[in-house]
């Protein structure tokens, strides 16, 4: 399969991005729907997290350049560190 590759060499990337609050932060969200779900009969619900679920295309050079890249912007910008956690994949697309 051929990769489309930019005038400047650098390849597609495709990152997703899961952001979920960290263990001990209070998350209404997740405890809201964890007691709209349990009342609407799924009584073997346990405890639920809501998060982000971010998708970023860009250009990069390797998969580790686009690695790198990704952890930047969640840690300045797609994130609070203070309260949240992220994992992310990279798809060299």
């Amino acid at each position: 399969m051929l990769r489309r590759v930019s005038q400047w060499g650098l390849l597609p990337m495709q990152v997703k991005v899961f952001v979920t609050p960290k263990a001990g932060i209070l998350d209404p969200q997740g405890k809201a729907v964890e007691q709209s779900l349990k009342s609407l009969g799924f009584k073997q619900v346990g405890s639920v997290k809501v998060g982000k679920y971010i998708v970023l295309e860009l250009e990069a050079s390797s998969a580790d350049e686009a690695r790198a890249t990704a952890r930047k912007m969640c840690e300045q910008l797609l994130t609070n560190p203070l309260i949240e956690d992220f994992t992310f994949e990279v798809d060299a697309g």
